[in-house]
């Protein structure tokens, strides 16, 4: 039995929210499709420049107010999901839900990441029940969307402990590196990992910094997601129009709006879309 798991696609991100006003901030703000409402799950499915997220709202709100609105994880589709199954219980990885066709991780085992895993793709095939409207393409985020989307840069996982995260990757979801870089913005190191046809960027403090402060408040975990534009003054215009003041990003060629903006999550914006 494989301890691995071959991720072939990123379907989508999951963030906890506090309710249905922050689906309508993302919908009125970035123009996001909703595209499944899954009531059953208390979550939704919303896509902002072909980048699909899953929105979960949970219905006692008091259970997560602690820590507020944040990342849980992502999904990655894989040829198997009873074969990466297997490769999850075989590294004594905690399986936290399961649905039969899809499960998610431990985050607590999976560098504060709840990996959620299933055997479709939901850009090119979507849910077996389909969704209440098509995903807009590329080129309509590029081209006729006031903010220029061109997909997904990255997205970043804060961590503690670099080395034994990008062993993890590499080992269990057969992550390669890409590169190693300083972000003196935040205070960090990060390496870059290519992972299926996204980018995690593993992040680690190197001093007291933003990075350090925000591992003390939340641990392990999903920091960031860096969209692509087609130009970031195009981006800081599109906010500015809308009272909204970008702020520098953690890494040198970014922008950010703050999390108290947009709903407790942090976004960034690049213009470099993913190559992987």
């Amino acid at each position: 039995m494989s301890e691995s798991i071959r991720c072939l696609h990123m379907n989508h991100i999951n963030a906890v929210v506090e309710g249905l006003d922050d689906v309508d901030h993302f919908r009125d703000l970035y123009g996001a499709q909703l595209i499944l409402d899954l009531p059953e799950f208390q979550s939704c499915l919303i896509t902002i420049g072909t980048v699909i997220f899953e929105l979960f709202l949970p219905q006692d709100y008091l259970l997560n107010a602690r820590f507020g609105p944040h990342y849980v994880g992502l999904e990655y589709q894989v040829p198997d999901t009873g074969d990466a199954r297997g490769a999850v219980q075989a590294r004594g990885i905690r399986i936290l839900g399961d649905i039969g066709v899809a499960f998610h991780t431990h985050p607590a085992d999976t560098c504060g990441v709840a990996v959620e895993i299933y055997h479709r793709n939901f850009h090119t095939e979507g849910p077996p029940n389909g969704y209440l409207e098509p995903i807009k393409p590329v080129d309509y985020w590029r081209d006729e969307h006031p903010l220029g989307f061109t997909g997904l840069t990255r997205y970043s996982v804060a961590v503690s402990d670099a080395e034994a995260a990008t062993k993890f990757f590499q080992d269990f979801m057969n992550a390669t590196i890409l590169y190693e870089a300083p972000r003196p913005a935040v205070g960090a190191r990060a390496v870059g990992l290519a992972l299926a046809d996204t980018v995690a960027e593993i992040l680690t403090p190197t001093e007291d910094g933003v990075l350090q402060r925000y591992l003390a408040r939340y641990g392990d975990g999903i920091r960031s997601t860096v969209l692509a534009v087609r130009d970031l003054q195009q981006a800081q215009a599109y906010f500015t129009d809308r009272g909204i003041t970008l702020q520098p990003g953690d890494a040198p060629d970014t922008l950010a709006i703050a999390p108290e903006d947009n709903c407790g999550l942090l976004f960034e914006f690049s213009e470099s879309a993913s190559s992987v």
